[in-house]
């Protein structure tokens, strides 16, 4: 979850949102447009990732700490999302309908 210091941290997070929400009027296709963020999103940890290791050799034997560790962070996230739609969604849903 976020930095308490991160001030920038949900900005950037709504700007990801809000271009999903532009490819979605565009393209129409919910399925779609979340598939292919969820791609861009473990396309750019790997490169991340990528960035911690000096070979290939050595990231593969990180591999499995590193799948640990972004699953376990997705998890976390979408659980606090799921649950915060679940508590608000009655006004999440009228704020769509609007």
């Amino acid at each position: 979850m976020p930095d308490a210091t991160d001030e920038a941290f949900f900005d950037r997070a709504d700007a990801h949102i809000n271009l999903s929400n532009e490819q979605l009027r565009e393209f129409g296709d919910l399925g779609k447009v979340s598939a292919s963020m969820m791609f861009g999103t473990t396309r750019f940890n790997a490169w991340v990732s990528t960035r911690n290791f000096k070979s290939g050799e050595e990231m593969a034997q990180a591999r499995e700490a590193m799948l640990k560790y972004f699953c376990e962070q997705y998890r976390m996230m979408l659980e606090d999302n799921l649950d915060d739609h679940i508590n608000n969604f009655s006004k999440y849903m009228t704020a769509q309908d609007a």
